[in-house]
């Protein structure tokens, strides 16, 4: 198995609208930006492409994928378009290193994107809630803020979390977002702000929940040969994990916990799991991309993460399932600062996608470009303020995720050779 490294990246604003440029157009922005990043960069290095939208619904179009590729002079090279919901541009992202990892590709390019301001907000929920099951949960208002409203008042009732954890979430990742000059949310918020937000879903306010955007990111990954041609600062793609659950949720049976390294059973002896209030297959996923990395204790070896928080609740469950504290300590953690961009183990650095934005065939992308320009260490570059650059970071996860955890995923990235 090839070596595979990230050697460039790009994203376009996050907006709630782009009047100004089509789909494919706000792909080429992102496109441009990664291309002028790198050595002398000539689209004839590009062996073959994945393309990651979420939903057709959106741009009222088939087949955008292919009039991106014609749109960015790419014809006649191979592609394929990844549609895994909410983790479709995490699952891109793994399916260009696959396509390295196995030889087929010496230098792939990964691009993603949605344009979800074309239809009114209700509208969009509606389309967004087409990804649950549509022959039972759908018709009977089965739309995405209820389901995770459901599951964090399980986490609350079980584990004791509270709303102001969760607003500590919320809070973090708009001030970090401050910083972020893609970010569509720059503002300061407090914790007062986010529990005097609009309800949505009780316990869940406006202020708790990602906004639909539109927006765009590209990743180019290469085999080591190609990567140090391209770049004098390639990032190493050293694990990819990949997990999957039963849509409905009512059809997940309990079990054990799956242990990750320095973990016990004995820690969990008592716990009902996953229940509703984890995400099974966001343990897989971890599991499994540690496993492959070589990391045993992820809080102590992992400087960073790109989490998919579209929900404030959501990043506080995740925060177990990666092992970062144990089932129940997720809020403990959101309220201690050790997720802040000084703190222990910062997480969304970037702001996230509560601040940066969720145009969700993007998203995945998104987050391994700002995890690449931290190992890098050219966040001052890119966003010109340092302000969010991670000392010293050496290692990174991002964490891509769908529907209430269908499928996750979760990719190690590190600095150097």
């Amino acid at each position: 198995m090839s070596k595979v490294y990230m050697v460039s990246g790009g994203v376009s604003k996050f907006t709630k609208a782009r009047p100004d440029k089509t789909f494919q157009a706000v792909v080429k922005e992102a496109y441009d930006y990664m291309a002028a990043d790198l050595n002398g960069f000539d689209k004839s290095v590009i062996d073959n492409t994945v393309a990651s939208y979420f939903s057709d619904h959106f741009t009222r179009q088939l087949m955008a994928g292919i009039m991106v590729q014609d749109y960015l002079g790419l014809c006649p090279l191979a592609s394929r378009r990844i549609e895994a919901g909410g983790a479709t541009g995490g699952m891109c992202f793994q399916s260009a290193w696959e396509s390295v990892a196995s030889g087929r590709s010496k230098c792939t390019l990964a691009y993603g994107f949605e344009t979800m301001s074309h239809v009114n907000t209700w509208k969009g929920n509606e389309f967004i809630a087409l990804a649950s099951d549509v022959s039972f949960d759908y018709p009977v208002g089965g739309f995405y803020s209820g389901y995770y409203a459901m599951m964090v008042v399980r986490h609350m009732q079980e584990f004791g979390t509270t709303v102001e954890q969760m607003a500590a979430v919320s809070v973090k990742n708009h001030a970090n977002a401050l910083h972020n000059p893609y970010a569509q949310h720059q503002m300061e918020i407090t914790i007062e702000d986010v529990r005097n937000a609009p309800m949505v879903a009780w316990p869940l306010t406006r202020l708790d929940i990602c906004v639909m955007s539109d927006g765009a990111a590209c990743v180019l990954l290469c085999d080591e040969e190609t990567a140090f041609k391209l770049s004098d600062n390639p990032v190493l793609v050293s694990g990819v994990g990949c997990g999957t659950d039963a849509m409905r949720m009512a059809d997940r049976p309990h079990g054990d916990v799956m242990l990750l390294p320095h973990e016990s059973a004995a820690d969990y002896k008592d716990l009902k799991y996953p229940g509703i209030h984890s995400f099974r297959a966001g343990r897989a996923a971890s599991k499994k991309a540690y496993e492959m990395a070589g990391i045993e204790s992820p809080r102590e070896e992992l400087d960073f993460i790109e989490l998919h928080d579209a929900y404030t609740s959501s990043e506080i469950q995740t925060y177990e399932d990666m092992g970062l504290c144990k089932y129940g300590e997720g809020g403990p953690l959101a309220e201690s600062g050790a997720a802040a961009v000084d703190g222990e183990i910062p997480v969304n650095p970037s702001g996230g996608l509560l601040a940066c934005g969720h145009p969700v065939g993007a998203t995945g992308l998104m987050q391994a470009v700002f995890a690449f320009w931290q190992l890098q260490g050219t966040i001052g570059k890119h966003f010109g303020d340092d302000t969010l650059q991670i000392k010293n970071a050496k290692r990174g996860a991002i964490h891509s995720h769908a529907g209430t955890g269908t499928y996750v995923t979760v990719s190690i990235l590190e600095k150097g050779a």
